[in-house]
């Protein structure tokens, strides 16, 4: 889809269509996600509201559902099936690696293969989006901090992650390697994000079908475990780690290639469709 020339916040109506928030604030993101403030955009009459015009997802291109995230902190080998593909040991303590927030794009926008790639992969994942920051946060009360959840894809080019010396980071970060969204679900419409169901399909064959209910870290141990090592703030988003069938995993292995399509979803937080292009 091509991008459009303005960006405005806005809020999805009980008829699905979207409509705009930015007479209310300037953006959804930062210290919008805080308590107080989603409070306020909750009792809001959204018919009150101006209609975007057209249908997302359609022909109203969705940008990514939190705004100038200010972290997008990820965390590796988190379902014990995954790790097993991998080839790998469930880790003793979480794995933490970050994706930069260039990487960061909408739903929908195309994924763009990097140059010299032979093995960029697909991961979808449950993002968890900071409200209230905090730092040393309890694990009993790590769920008040969260404002809501989306969906991650975590893009990753495996040999520029895995093979080519050091951190993971460099095969994670790369442009366009975050689609966010397409909506930003507050907490209070997710009853338990450990029993959402997630899969993800290459060219409409499923690679991926799982459940965060097999996450080894859940939701309230990340969060609190997170925070010893950094402050958490309103805006951060955390990617929880992803369910087998990555291509990585398969056998033989399968990368994704210029001109396929990748489409993807968890329950209750929508779908995600990127064509995969050559950059």
């Amino acid at each position: 889809m091509a991008p459009q020339a303005r960006k405005n916040p806005g809020a999805l109506d009980p008829q699905g269509r979207v409509r705009d928030l930015s007479g209310v604030v300037d953006d959804v993101g930062g210290t919008t996600l805080q308590p107080a403030q989603l409070d306020r955009l909750k009792s809001l009459d959204l018919s009150t509201l101006p209609l975007m015009p057209g249908t997302p997802q359609q022909d109203l291109r969705l940008g990514p559902c939190v705004a100038r995230t200010g972290k997008l902190i990820c965390i590796g080998l988190n379902y014990s099936d995954h790790a097993a593909e991998a080839g790998m040991q469930v880790p003793p303590e979480p794995v933490v690696f970050n994706k930069w927030t260039s990487a960061i794009c909408g739903p929908d926008d195309a994924v763009q293969i990097p140059r010299g790639s032979t093995k960029t992969d697909w991961e979808v994942e449950l993002g968890v989006v900071i409200g209230q920051g905090g730092r040393y946060i309890a694990e009993a009360d790590a769920m008040a901090h969260v404002a809501g959840y989306c969906i991650v894809n975590d893009v990753s080019e495996r040999e520029f992650q895995l093979e080519r010396s050091g951190t993971w980071d460099k095969g994670k970060g790369c442009d366009t390697f975050g689609p966010m969204g397409p909506w930003l679900v507050t907490a209070d419409e997710v009853p338990d994000p450990q029993a959402l169901g997630m899969w993800l399909e290459v060219d409409g064959k499923r690679y991926q079908n799982g459940s965060t209910a097999t996450m080894v870290y859940q939701v309230p141990f990340l969060i609190s475990y997170l925070s010893r090592f950094m402050s958490l703030q309103s805006g951060d988003v955390i990617s929880t780690g992803t369910p087998p069938g990555v291509g990585m995993g398969q056998k033989p292995p399968v990368f994704l290639r210029a001109g396929q399509t990748m489409h993807l979803g968890i329950d209750g937080l929508g779908t995600q469709t990127q064509l995969a292009l050559q950059a």
